[in-house]
């Protein structure tokens, strides 16, 4: 399996194929448009990770770094290739990346309805921030 920056536009039809197929952790939404990763990727073209294996892509993250803190979006692997350490390797590349760029802290967000994320990521060393209730709000 290699790791690989992102190839934007070529790779990003069989990502979205992934992200639909993740279940129910990835939640796509206006943001996911072409034209919003197009904006993404103007900022960190470098942390759009993907997992390949025989040529296909099996696994894929979005990060984000605005400055001070990071942010990871969409963790996805093909279902049938779960269990073989490729969630593990895309988010250890991630956060060395973000790290590179001095990167101090980062955050990710879980559904509720994902108790594999929250075990996956907590045996990462992720944190849960009991003290915080996330908002949103649509600009537009």
């Amino acid at each position: 399996m290699a790791l690989r920056t992102c190839n934007y536009p070529q790779d990003f039809p069989d990502i979205l194929t992934l992200w639909g197929r993740a279940g129910p952790g990835v939640r796509l939404g206006r943001s996911d448009a072409p034209e919003q990763i197009e904006k993404k990727l103007k900022r960190d073209p470098d942390l759009f990770l993907v997992a390949e294996l025989d040529g296909r892509i099996v696994g894929s993250v979005l990060g984000g770094f605005d400055g001070r803190r990071g942010l990871v979006y969409h963790l996805a692997v093909d279902p049938h290739y779960r269990q073989h350490d490729i969630g593990s390797r895309l988010m250890e590349e991630l956060e060395n990346r973000l790290r590179a760029k001095g990167c101090l802290r980062a955050y990710l967000l879980v559904t509720k309805n994902n108790p594999q994320a929250m075990q996956f990521y907590e045996r990462h060393g992720w944190a849960r921030m009991e003290y915080l209730d996330a908002f949103g709000k649509d600009l537009s």
